[in-house]
């Protein structure tokens, strides 16, 4: 049986574009072809298959052990002949329990193995496809990629990542309310890559803490060539995030540098992020000092360790700061908890108030009625004597 010169030629061409080993596709051949005889000829044959390379012959052979010739049937015909059949087909010199290859050569089989030659290479093409995209995904998770939003499946949004590479959106994975629009390009984060049966799956992410520092990395020089370290980020995707930041150098202001001239710096990573408010606040290894930092906008006057409580503290601030300390729905002490690792709990200054005058003529009025009591016979006027 022959495959062909042409399509052989085909072949050599595919696998040195595609990078497959000739052993590879030999062996994938073979044991599609092997698999094609038997559903061809029916049966569970042992059966050894060689594909000339070269010349395009395909022989294909049936290995039997030889047993004595007895009157009833073989026990196992498939892969069983007898010692009388055996030489009848020309070894005369086989003797009972060798093993022999007799070589077929079915009609029409050489038709069903050049279909089958052809469904082994695209098949191989494809899972080599899906290798080298996983091969190399796999290395990049944790990565910024761009990437083109073209399908909603059910919870899911599809994105492309390259011309081959389809990534998936979990519903999880998404900013709230943000609307997914095919056509649209979008910055995402590369949170997973795993290798399934129908291929890699790759898992992007909009609300990952990664993607706020891939674009703060992207965006301010200065934290891409480590003069500014990012120590911490904490993000409620597409409302709030907070930014722990540390200098290397003490001439550069970690705050002042990432948020830019008329923060035009930290309004470039924000608008990336459907207009997620992010507050850039200085790190410190002092934890007190550091929850101080995290509660900001708020201006937190007292912070002090809860003794009887690990890594809680209490923090005061005077009573016009409160709803800012704690912020919409408890946003901001929750993510600065979150920024801190530690637990926080939040109080208002009792404010000692100044008198007032009207508060002077009502002590004065007191007074005057006790000295009227003290003295029933004198007047108000004899007070003033």
């Amino acid at each position: 049986m022959q495959l062909g010169k042409d399509f052989m030629l085909a072949l050599e061409q595919i696998t040195k574009e595609r990078n497959l080993s000739a052993e590879l596709i030999a062996e994938s051949l073979q044991h599609a072809l092997g698999s094609a005889y038997k559903k061809y000829q029916g049966g569970n044959q042992n059966l050894e298959v060689k594909v000339n390379f070269e010349s395009g012959d395909i022989s294909v052979s049936e290995v039997r052990t030889v047993v004595k010739t007895t009157d009833g049937p073989l026990e196992s015909p498939d892969t069983e002949i007898t010692l009388a059949d055996a030489k009848n087909l020309g070894f005369k010199k086989v003797t009972v329990g060798e093993i022999i290859n007799i070589e077929k050569n079915p009609e029409d089989f050489g038709r069903i193995a050049a279909q089958t030659a052809r469904q082994v290479i695209i098949q191989r093409l494809k899972d080599a496809e899906r290798q080298a995209i996983y091969d190399d995904f796999y290395g990049r998770v944790g990565e910024m990629m761009t990437g083109v939003v073209f399908k909603a499946e059910d919870d899911h949004i599809l994105v492309r990542l390259t011309e081959k590479a389809e990534a998936i959106l979990p519903k999880e994975e998404r900013i709230p309310r943000e609307k997914y629009i095919p056509g649209e390009r979008m910055k995402f984060y590369i949170l997973d890559v795993r290798q399934t049966t129908r291929g890699p799956r790759i898992v992007v992410s909009r609300t990952h803490p990664g993607l706020l520092r891939k674009l703060m990395e992207l965006e301010i020089p200065e934290i891409r060539d480590g003069v500014i370290e990012i120590k911490n980020i904490v993000r409620e995707g597409g409302a709030r995030a907070k930014v722990a930041l540390a200098t290397n150098d003490s001439n550069v202001d970690p705050v002042g540098a990432c948020v830019g001239n008329d923060g035009s710096r930290i309004k470039a990573v924000s608008n990336e992020l459907a207009g997620e408010k992010i507050d850039v606040i200085v790190w410190s290894s002092d934890p007190l000092i550091y929850i101080r930092n995290a509660l900001s906008p708020a201006k937190v006057s007292k912070v002090e360790p809860v003794l009887n409580q690990d890594r809680a503290v209490q923090v005061y601030v005077y009573p016009g700061q409160l709803s800012l300390a704690i912020g919409k729905s408890g946003q901001n002490v929750r993510l600065s908890a979150r920024l801190t690792n530690w637990k926080i709990d939040i109080g208002a200054i009792e404010v000692d108030r100044m008198p007032t005058l009207s508060d002077i003529f009502h002590e004065i009025g007191d007074d005057e009625r006790d000295a009227v009591k003290a003295k029933p016979e004198g007047s108000l006027g004899d007070l003033f004597k």
